[in-house]
């Protein structure tokens, strides 16, 4: 895989082998930079070498059904409930030693890193969570938006069908392009930078992974049981007391709530950003400068 970072890594983490990209220096604080769907580690690939060399040390996961993330067992239930991949995010800070890092995120990443700051406080030590709390439910989703929010979630209701899972399988390079330029409509990336991050959506497990993250949010899929304690602490919204800084890209073109509706849920020191320009929904990529200066500011909160 063509990558600007060094040699990609592999460790055990719970049920995974868990792929990631390493920079800065190993006895730096820890910063953890979580992707979303349907992009990946190379969304930091400009903001990590900015946090390396302000010392830190960066630590950048494939999620699991991406890139060189595997699963230990095949037995292992292909699960992508939002519980599940916070966890993940747990068990890698256990598997490399890390106690207490900056957790910093987008889309899937941004909310895995409200769950571990929200359950998890005593090993995150601060939080930069592009879009603000992303912490859902079941129950909550069950509830109809008006229909241009409803439009918005297309995709959400393509996968719930077998013809979607089908359609995504078969076109899924086609797919998160189409994503992409619709997420973030003012964003002119290459065809090259777009093929360096597609090649994670090869993994075998990535389409079964996007497939249930959507359809467990709609009731249409079953999560797994050991889990059930962490969705309903999360089902209570839980407030999030670490020192926060949330971003919002001015051109989001991606399903998004305003500032003014999640900002009661942060409790501790807080800062909201929105960064001008035309920047979208993949904001790390498209203003790394910004974003990898917000995960400085936080550590100073």
């Amino acid at each position: 895989m063509s990558t600007p970072f060094h040699a990609l890594k592999q460790v055990d983490a719970g049920p995974l082998s868990l792929g990631y990209a390493e920079g800065g220096p190993a006895d730096g604080p820890a910063v953890l930079l979580l992707h979303g769907w349907p992009y990946d580690i190379h969304s930091f690939a400009e903001a990590t070498p900015l946090l390396a060399a302000a010392g830190y040390r960066v630590i950048v996961p494939f999620v699991r059904g991406y890139g060189t993330t595997r699963f230990l067992s095949d037995d292992t239930p292909r699960n992508g409930q939002q519980a599940v991949l916070a966890a993940d995010v747990v068990a890698l800070m256990d598997a490399l030693a890390i106690e207490q890092a900056i957790l910093a995120g987008f889309d899937w990443g941004g909310r895995s890193a409200d769950i571990v700051a929200a359950l998890w406080p005593d090993r995150c030590q601060a939080l930069v969570s592009v879009s603000g709390y992303l912490i859902g439910s079941q129950a909550a989703t069950e509830a109809p938006l008006p229909p241009r929010a409803e439009l918005a979630w297309w995709y959400q209701y393509y996968f719930a069908t077998e013809r979607g899972r089908a359609g995504y399988d078969k076109y899924r390079r086609d797919f998160s392009k189409l994503i992409w330029q619709l997420a973030s409509p003012k964003w002119t990336f290459d065809d090259a930078t777009f093929a360096r991050s597609a090649a994670a959506f090869d993994n075998p497990d990535h389409v079964a992974i996007v497939i249930h993250n959507y359809r467990w949010r709609l009731s249409l899929a079953a999560g797994e049981a050991q889990y059930d304690d962490l969705e309903r602490q999360l089902a209570s919204f839980p407030a999030i007391a670490v020192p926060t800084i949330t971003l919002e890209g001015d051109a989001n073109g991606a399903p998004h709530s305003d500032a003014s509706v999640y900002a009661g849920k942060f409790s501790g020191k807080y800062e909201h950003r929105v960064i001008g320009g035309g920047v979208g929904h993949n904001l790390p990529q498209e203003a790394p400068q910004a974003f990898a200066q917000a995960v400085a500011d936080v550590d100073g909160y």
